[in-house]
């Protein structure tokens, strides 16, 4: 860590790092899938110490970043970020970066402990956008312009932007532009390649506007509603059997809305998600005589995804929608 930016540790924080390193706990890994913290590395190459939230974020901290960032995630591969409870160690590795970059609303516990954090870059991907409602009624998706503030996701404000790559390149400029301010001396090299990136994100765009244009069916199925901004970017309808919650248990109304709606619109496939349980799909799937497929809501890479990052995903997602609206 720099050591211009270094900041003492509250006595709390430090008793629970030292705890945990008696214990034999180890420092993880720079990259988007590394847990924990990599501080204490370096600490006077002047690289920008970055914590983010989980794989979305840090994906957007190490492409905007690059080799003037090192970046730790506070959300394991594999695990469900909307249940992430932080730990003693991540609050403590947290107080001691240089900039925070999270999504306020997806994750309480990482909402609370930034609030009460003295880092001095804090990055909420939300403030960066427009958040939206988006509902979940039975024969059309629900979806309302909201300008007033941010809510937990119980509150019904969607915070699923980065399946929308027109609104995660407009989080991606926003983050270029806190990185610069945090770090002057590399503000040329965060400009370029967030210029790099939003082309990217802009080309990805292209294609599923391409991809999607015309299609036997405007409908789909999905296990939670996590691709509102997806579908509303590309004149598509996603029903979800759960709402933004994906833990949430649909009722016996919702399921049989869904068979009927499914027989009337044409739909041909239920889709679910690796890191939560497949079984109400499958069963949503199996009673309306219908196929299941995965629609990855990419908040992780696992071996079990269909690519290797966030632009190979929402490729393999492209493919899995055409395929099942019908694409021609």
């Amino acid at each position: 860590m720099n050591p211009r930016r270094r900041r003492p540790i509250r006595a709390a924080a430090l008793t629970a790092v030292a705890a945990l390193t008696l214990a034999g706990t180890s420092g993880c890994r720079s990259d988007s899938q590394a847990t924990g913290c990599s501080h204490g590395k370096n600490e006077n190459d002047g690289t920008l110490d970055v914590v983010a939230s989980f794989y979305p974020m840090a994906f957007l901290a190490e492409q905007v970043g690059g080799p003037h960032v090192r970046v730790s995630s506070l959300t394991q591969p594999g695990q469900e970020p909307h249940d992430l409870e932080i730990s003693a160690r991540q609050t403590a590795c947290l107080q001691e970066s240089d900039a925070v970059l999270y999504l306020k609303g997806l994750q309480p516990s990482v909402d609370d402990a930034v609030a009460q954090s003295e880092v001095r870059t804090k990055i909420d991907a939300a403030s960066l956008t427009t958040l939206e409602k988006h509902g979940n009624e039975v024969g059309g998706h629900a979806a309302a312009h909201d300008d007033s503030p941010g809510e937990e996701e119980g509150g019904g404000k969607d915070p699923h932007l980065w399946l929308d790559p027109v609104r995660y390149a407009q989080v991606a400029a926003g983050v270029g532009r806190a990185f610069e301010k945090a770090d002057p001396d590399h503000a040329d090299g965060y400009r370029a390649r967030t210029r790099t990136l939003t082309a990217r994100l802009h080309a990805l765009d292209t294609r599923y506007a391409d991809g999607l244009r015309s299609t036997r069916s405007k409908v789909f199925i999905t296990t939670h509603a996590a691709f509102g901004y997806l579908a509303e970017r590309y004149g598509i309808t996603e029903e979800a059997i759960n709402g933004l919650d994906p833990d949430s248990e649909p009722s016996a109304a919702r399921v049989r809305g869904l068979e009927s709606m499914a027989r009337a619109d044409g739909v041909s496939t239920v889709f679910y998600e690796t890191l939560v349980s497949d079984a109400t799909a499958k069963t949503v799937a199996k009673d309306a005589g219908l196929r299941t497929d995965v629609l990855d809501p990419i908040e992780g890479i696992t071996p079990k995804s269909r690519g290797r990052d966030y632009f190979q995903v929402m490729d393999a997602n492209l493919t899995a929608l055409r395929t099942a609206l019908g694409a021609r």
